[in-house]
């Protein structure tokens, strides 16, 4: 067992993919920036309703491949795609799909906090009104169930009009959690969502992720190794774009087969 992880890993079970369904399903995939590859062809499923990390050092193509997953990279100018991209059995890239209704589905919290400059209220129902709700009482039932669900009605039951600016930088992270939930998504991606946080609002942050595991299927980028043992089902390794191993968390952080992953895991680079 690797000493960075011992005290982390000891209880946690292991995940076998296999009793599940792949939500997302890698097929040979690849990125491309222009000429330059970001992401080489990488293969491998992301089981539903489970926390995968996905991990390795900065240029990896990480973030690259999180924003693949809901077309984010589609507003980069010469990117481009080859390979499949599947959720729930079809091509994310084909000219078939609606990529507005893929983002309602796919939910996206970024390494900011990036709330709207409106209430506390408008930002969370945002989405629904989009979406055609425009009953006051199902947006406040959603707003409500949302900001629940993201650990922080307590927190701005009396403040939903305010100007949602005025928060903390963790109640802003957490606000933009209940904004995605709010349309009710299926997969919520998170792209180093705590590294701009203090350590008190990194722990909240990690409380959520395992309140909402099972619930939803949870794709999170990091670069904090403790981060990802702590809160993964399942851990990713990217390595100059390339996937290096893929596993339940405790099988990789514990006994790696790759020696790249050893190293990179017990920091000898990265």
């Amino acid at each position: 067992m690797l000493k960075l992880e011992k005290d982390i890993l000891t209880d946690k079970p292991e995940v076998d993919p296999a009793e599940g369904r792949d939500h997302v399903l890698a097929q040979e995939f690849s990125v491309f920036y222009g000429d330059s590859e970001a992401v080489a062809r990488v293969s491998f499923g992301i089981p539903a309703r489970l926390v995968t990390a996905i991990i390795g050092p900065s240029g990896c193509g990480k973030s690259t491949f999180l924003r693949a997953i809901n077309r984010m990279n589609d507003l980069i100018p010469h990117c481009h795609v080859t390979g499949g991209l599947v959720f729930d059995g079809k091509n994310i890239y084909s000219k078939q799909i609606d990529v507005v209704a893929l983002r309602r589905r796919i939910g996206m919290v970024f390494q900011n906090p990036n709330p709207f400059p409106k209430s506390v209220f408008d930002n969370v129902a945002y989405g629904p009104r989009l979406a055609g709700i425009r009953r006051k009482s199902r947006l406040s039932e959603i707003v409500e169930q949302s900001l629940t669900r993201a650990a922080l009605w307590d927190e701005v039951k009396d403040r939903l009009g305010q100007n949602a600016l005025g928060l903390s930088g963790g109640q802003q992270q957490r606000l933009c959690i209940a904004r995605a939930l709010a349309v009710e998504p299926e997969i919520l991606l998170m792209d180093e969502p705590t590294s701009a946080l203090d350590p008190q609002s990194t722990a909240r942050i990690e409380d959520l992720i395992g309140e909402l595991r099972g619930d939803y299927t949870i794709i999170i980028v990091t670069h904090n190794m403790q981060q990802a043992a702590r809160v993964s089902d399942m851990t990713a390794f990217l390595y100059e774009g390339r996937l290096i191993e893929f596993g339940s968390t405790k099988k990789l952080f514990t006994k790696p087969e790759e020696k790249r992953t050893e190293d990179y895991i017990t920091g000898r680079f990265g």
